[in-house]
């Protein structure tokens, strides 16, 4: 091993002092030695190529921990891993354009058809429900717990749409603004409370009959993991469905106060770390 200095290793990697005591910080870029009495990093000269590459992964916006854990993959599944973050930027970016050329078109008086939008009856049935307040990546995180509970005390399956689990946005959910967010499972009515004996950490409620209208979402729509932003999608679906709903004299408004805009979960093929399950984003009215 061959050591040099961080004022040396930052001139060959190209990395600030700044970003190398970060990067030491947040376990991404470790010296090789740090001395006990100064406090002085010592690096191994063979982690300039290891500097290099993080210097790069930051230039497509990946954060520390995600480039932390390419770090010790092998080269093949880290290049997958490259691969499929720059899918998402892209699918983001085309979201992003498709917004822009909407309000663009909204602005200069012009009607833009965003999405097909769609009618389902749904019955009234009965909910076990998880629900709290959170941004952008604790909703992620409340997904995962709620879904992880499900997977642990599996619920009766439910046929059709009107069985699937769902999320309800009763706010805006942003990096700003904290919903609150509601995850929620049906199930059989007759069993409804015998069930709720079992869960807890969740609320039985019922929720009246209605009807809802619907857009499919890309298969894009959801990220893989919580440093993905669907939120353009979203807003794009919103907006289709607040148009569909004034032509067709619905007040959007009193329904979302009422039941919430809400993204119901269907699995139309295997689910594995990296998948996003195929979700339609719906606004119910009665």
């Amino acid at each position: 091993m061959e050591e040099i200095g961080i004022g040396e290793f930052a001139r060959r990697s190209r990395l600030s002092l700044k970003a190398l005591r970060l990067y030491d910080e947040r376990g991404v870029l470790v010296p090789a030695r740090v001395d006990e009495v100064s406090g002085y990093r010592y690096y191994d000269l063979a982690q300039v190529e290891a500097a290099r590459l993080v210097a790069m992964l930051r230039q497509l916006d990946l954060p520390l921990a995600a480039i932390k854990e390419l770090l010790a993959c092998d080269p093949v599944d880290a290049a997958e891993r490259i691969a499929a973050h720059w899918r998402e930027v892209e699918s983001v970016h085309d979201a992003r354009r498709e917004l822009a050329d909407y309000l663009v078109n909204r602005l200069s008086g012009k009607r833009s058809v965003m999405y097909e939008v769609g009618t389902r009856e749904i019955p009234e049935r009965s909910l076990l429900c998880l629900k709290r307040n959170v941004d952008e990546r604790g909703a992620w995180s409340l997904g995962k717990e709620f879904i992880a509970i499900l997977r642990e005390r599996p619920l009766p399956k439910m046929d059709g749409r009107e069985g699937a689990t769902f999320s309800i946005y009763w706010g805006e959910v942003s990096a700003d603004s904290d919903g609150p967010v509601e995850w929620c499972s049906p199930v059989p009515a007759e069993r409804a409370n015998e069930l709720a004996e079992h869960y807890p950490e969740l609320i039985l409620r019922s929720e009246p009959a209605h009807r809802e209208a619907y857009v499919a979402m890309p298969n894009d729509a959801l990220p893989a993991g919580p440093g993905g932003n669907p939120s353009v999608h979203w807003q794009l679906a919103s907006e289709a469905l607040r148009a569909w709903a004034e032509e067709n004299g619905i007040n959007a408004e009193s329904a979302l106060e009422e039941l919430g805009m809400r993204i119901t979960y269907f699995v139309t093929g295997p689910v594995t770390k990296t998948s996003a399950p195929d979700c339609d984003f719906a606004l119910p009215f009665t």
